[in-house]
C-alpha cells in the first residue's frame, strides 16, 4: 500500500509540474501575441500618419532657409529673447516639422525679400507677401493661407475720417509693400505718399507729425495703436488682400511641396491653431 501511495504522489506531482509547465507556456504566448498585436497596431498608426513630399533639395540640405522681414507684427517678429516669432514663423516651423529638416530664418529688409528668394539666396520669401502681377515676374507663390486688410493709421485728433479725405496728405507706407504698391497707383494720393523702410518708422513719422496716415496691415495697424497712444485706425478699409509664401519661379517642386504641407496643416486643425493664436477674434 505505501508503494501504491508514494507511486499515486509522484504522479500527482508529474500532473501538477505538466500543468503549471502548460501555465507558463500560455502566459509567453499570450505575452508574445500581446506584443505582435502592438506591433501591427503601432505599423497601422504609422502608416495612417500623413506622408508629405519633400523637394530634394530641401532634403539633402536638411534645412528650408526662409528670408523674411521681422518687423511686421503678428506675422513676423522678434520676441523679448530675440527669437523669431509669428504667424509666417510658426507655419513655416510647422511645415519643416512635417519635412523633418530644419528651419533657417534669414531676416532682411521687405524690399529685398523677393529678390532673396529669386536668386536662390533664400528657399522661401514668408512675410506677409500678398501675390501681385509684379511680383508675379520675379517669384512663383503657394496657396493663399490667411486674409489681411490693408487700414489707414492716424492720429485720433485727425480730420482724417475716410479714404477720400487722404487726398493732398502725406501718407506713410512701407517701401515695397502691398500699401505702397497701391497708394503709388492711387491717383488721389501718390503725390503725398512717403516710403519707409520698415512699418515701426512710418508709424513713428506719424506720432512726430511728419506725415498724416499710415497705410499698412491690419493686424499690424491694431499692434502699432496698441504701442502708441493717440493713434486709431479709421473705420474704412483701403483693401482687402490674401497672404502667401514665395518661391523662385522655376522651383515647381518646392512650391508644389509647400501646396501640400499647407493643405495639411489646414486638415490637422494646425493652421488655424497658429492663426488664432495671434489674431484674436474681435
Amino acid at each position: 500500500m505505501k508503494k501504491a501511495n508514494i507511486l499515486a504522489l509522484l504522479l500527482a506531482v508529474m500532473m501538477l509540474t505538466l500543468a503549471f509547465a502548460g501555465c507558463n507556456t500560455g502566459t509567453d504566448e499570450t505575452s508574445s501575441a500581446a506584443s505582435s498585436s502592438q506591433a501591427a497596431a503601432s505599423s497601422a498608426s504609422d502608416e495612417s500618419k500623413t506622408s508629405v513630399t519633400v523637394p530634394e533639395k530641401i532634403k539633402n540640405a536638411g534645412k528650408i532657409v526662409v528670408a523674411t522681414s521681422a518687423d511686421f507684427p503678428p506675422y513676423e517678429f522678434k520676441d523679448d529673447n530675440g527669437n523669431y516669432v509669428g504667424i509666417d514663423i510658426e507655419i513655416m516651423q510647422a511645415i519643416a516639422d512635417l519635412w523633418n529638416v530644419e528651419l533657417e530664418v534669414s531676416d532682411m529688409k521687405f524690399d529685398a525679400v523677393i529678390t532673396a528668394v529669386a536668386t536662390g539666396k533664400a528657399d522661401v520669401g514668408a512675410a506677409g507677401l500678398t501675390i501681385t502681377e509684379e511680383r508675379l515676374e520675379s517669384v512663383n507663390f503657394t496657396d493663399t493661407y490667411t486674409q489681411a486688410t490693408q487700414v489707414i493709421i492716424v492720429k485720433e485728433d485727425s480730420d482724417i475720417q475716410t479714404i477720400d479725405d487722404l487726398a493732398g496728405k502725406k501718407v506713410g507706407v512701407q517701401l515695397g509693400t502691398t500699401g505702397d504698391i497701391y497708394a503709388s497707383d492711387d491717383d488721389a494720393i501718390k503725390d503725398g505718399v512717403e516710403c519707409f523702410n520698415s512699418g515701426i518708422d512710418a508709424v513713428l513719422a506719424l506720432v512726430q507729425g511728419k506725415i498724416d496716415a499710415v497705410l499698412i496691415d491690419n493686424e499690424p495697424a491694431k499692434a502699432f495703436v496698441k504701442q502708441n497712444e493717440g493713434l486709431k485706425i479709421i473705420d474704412e478699409k483701403y483693401t482687402d488682400e490674401a497672404y502667401a509664401f514665395a518661391t523662385a519661379k522655376e522651383d515647381k517642386d518646392l512650391v508644389n511641396a509647400l501646396n501640400e504641407a499647407l493643405a495639411v496643416l489646414d486638415s490637422n486643425g494646425k493652421l488655424d491653431e497658429i492663426v488664432n493664436k495671434y489674431i484674436k477674434a474681435d
